[in-house]
């Protein structure tokens, strides 16, 4: 059960993964035609005498980079933090299962204690009675 919920989340990450790769090369495809598109003509804009200077460009241009980034981030800080999340409770599962054979371990070591010296009883009457029957036969 536990391999079908590792490959499961192992599908999801990549499914995130491939989302992030397609958001971030959509996010790049629209920098470079929209913002960086001035850039390759400027001659036509300086002739058509459009109110877009260089300087609104380029900030329109660091907005557009910088909201690009914040989503790229966003997306690998959550995922950053569900992996943070799920291996403190992988983290808190073991502590448990620790504590858990920790008992076992000593609950076995009492049960082994408590046969031999079960053992060790039965042993001596077993020697005792021989020895009365040994008497009992030599007398």
């Amino acid at each position: 059960m536990n391999v079908i919920r590792s490959e499961k989340i192992e599908s999801i990450e990549e499914d995130n993964n491939l989302a992030a790769v397609s958001e971030v090369e959509a996010g790049i495809r629209d920098f470079v035609r929209n913002d960086v598109a001035y850039l390759r003509r400027p001659a036509a804009s300086a002739v058509s005498g459009t109110d877009t200077s260089p300087e609104s460009s380029t900030e329109t241009t660091v907005n557009n980079v910088n909201s690009l980034i914040q989503r790229v981030a966003g997306t690998s800080l959550a995922e950053i933090e569900n992996l943070i999340s799920e291996l403190e409770s992988l983290r808190d599962l073991l502590h448990a299962e620790g504590q858990r054979v920790q008992r076992e371990i000593s609950g076995y070591a009492q049960l082994s204690q408590a046969a031999m010296k079960s053992t060790r009883m039965i042993a001596d009457n077993v020697s005792q009675w021989k020895r009365a029957a040994d008497g009992l036969r030599n007398g």
